[in-house]
């Protein structure tokens, strides 16, 4: 099998160069874009299998990219975005527009080679006909002891009973999707399909062709109505659906069949819609932008998802369930919240809710040297980014020339960085690959490319 080939789509040439470095050292074939245009332009020529695509670019921003195509359909491949501090927002919407996942600026290489690989593996399953699924990895928990996660796990119980339809409500990454997976998993359909369609993924140009299929192409014969059968149709972000595709699956609904061009022109309708939103879909009824008679198919049971920071007495619970469950399914080291860091992470804001907390927790079992984190530890993970005088100071403590090119410049830091980490683990191979997050492989490689002699070191 050849190696897989990733593109990463940055407009900063030293992150380009620095995160293909360290993937090539990896394995991994790697091609780089300094545009959105010259992205569109390589996909088109190698359909990739892994893109890294930075959110804030010169000619386009990577979300808008992401949405281009998801809606000409190219996008067959998984995303992960590069936030920079303060994009962490824009990064939770790119992954309701099809992202993965999302890593940050400053980029951590254990983090990046971690998310990388799971973005690899755990590929979108599809159905035969190319529809989307959830990615391949264990349904988490509905956690949390307080009064709104224990009201929210009795609707979902309630509502899994029935076959209503269900309109989901909330801010986006407030868990939206993950109770309508429960929904799916408690419910009579549980064994059968769960299949999610993103409704601004669809133009009105589009919108049989995606709903009902095209008889006239074998390989979009079945749609996401059809592809449904005996589970669940999952229609994320309803209010984004464009009125021609509306008023398709309101005739679906009313009539509970498919119908569609072709020999087989109807067939019954037979799967459970449950649908999210993240705006107000009574004001778009009101205003005319959304069906009402199909708001009444939608909303015959009602959930609201709070955000994080409106439920933060779930946060010491929710710390721990993340901790079990990387330890469990990635096989991270297990660590531990200190009660003053558990504190510092109730009265932060959380504006990218749960999917922020999950991917704050994964960062910091990657990159904490000890059993406990503490605060001086989310105070460097967590923190804004440092400032650039900090950054020059930080160089002139190392001895290195701020004057020199890029490259002679970021050589000089690894072999200094090196140096001072060989101090630390007291020559010591095995700590010094803990230390700096590299497989001992790896790391020899990276010490002869620096000239470090270990011996000398030792001695």
């Amino acid at each position: 099998m050849s190696d897989p080939y990733i593109l990463i789509v940055d407009d900063e040439p030293d992150i380009r160069s620095l995160v293909q470095e360290i993937l090539e050292d990896e394995g991994y074939n790697v091609s780089v874009a300094q545009s959105g245009e010259r992205a569109r332009a390589m996909v088109a020529e190698q359909t990739p299998q892994l893109v890294l695509l930075d959110i804030w670019m010169p000619d386009e921003d990577g979300v808008s990219l992401l949405k281009d195509w998801r809606e000409s359909g190219v996008l067959d491949f998984p995303v992960v975005m590069i936030s920079g501090h303060g994009t962490v927002e824009t990064a939770v919407e790119a992954t309701r527009h099809g992202a993965v996942d999302f890593i940050e600026k400053p980029l951590s290489l254990a983090k990046l080679l971690l998310t990388v690989e799971k973005a690899l593996q755990a590929r979108v399953s599809t159905d035969p006909m190319g529809h989307e699924t959830p990615f391949v990895t264990p349904l988490m928990s509905l956690v949390g002891n307080s009064t709104y996660m224990t009201s929210l796990r009795q609707q979902v119980t309630e509502v899994a009973a029935n076959e209503r339809g269900v309109l989901i409500s909330g801010e986006a990454a407030s868990g939206r999707t993950l109770v309508a997976q429960h929904i799916h998993a408690s419910g009579a359909r549980g064994r059968g399909p769960f299949i999610v369609l993103s409704c601004d993924s669809i133009s009105p140009v589009n919108a049989e062709r995606e709903l009902l299929g095209d008889p006239t192409h074998p390989n979009l014969n079945v749609g996401y109505l059809e592809a449904a059968t005996g589970g669940t149709l999952f229609l994320r972000d309803i209010e984004q659906l464009p009125q021609a595709a509306q008023a398709l699956l309101l005739e679906t609904l009313e009539k509970r069949e498919i119908r569609k061009r072709g020999p087989v022109a109807r067939q019954v309708f037979n799967a459970r819609l449950v649908c999210s939103t993240g705006g107000d879909l009574v004001a778009s009824v009101q205003r005319g932008a959304f069906l009402s008679a199909l708001y009444a198919h939608l909303s015959q049971d009602q959930i609201i998802t709070r955000p994080l920071r409106e439920h933060p007495e779930d946060i010491p619970v929710l710390l721990e369930y993340y901790v079990n469950w990387f330890v469990e399914n990635e096989s991270l080291p297990y660590r531990h919240f200190t009660v003053a860091a558990q504190n510092r992470l109730l009265n932060m804001p959380w504006p990218g809710n749960l999917l922020e907390l999950k991917n704050l927790v994964q960062r910091l079992m990657i990159l904490s040297p000890g059993v406990e984190i503490d605060v001086a530890q989310l105070s460097e993970f967590a923190a804004p980014a440092v400032s650039p005088s900090a950054h020059a100071d930080a160089a002139s403590l190392a001895g290195i020339s701020l004057d020199l090119p890029l490259r002679e410049a970021r050589a000089a830091f690894e072999r200094a960085y090196m140096l001072h980490q060989l101090h630390l683990a007291e020559g010591n191979i095995g700590e010094l690959s803990k230390r700096v997050g590299m497989e001992r492989t790896h790391l020899y490689r990276k010490l002869r490319s620096l000239e470090i002699d270990l011996g000398k070191v030792r001695d």
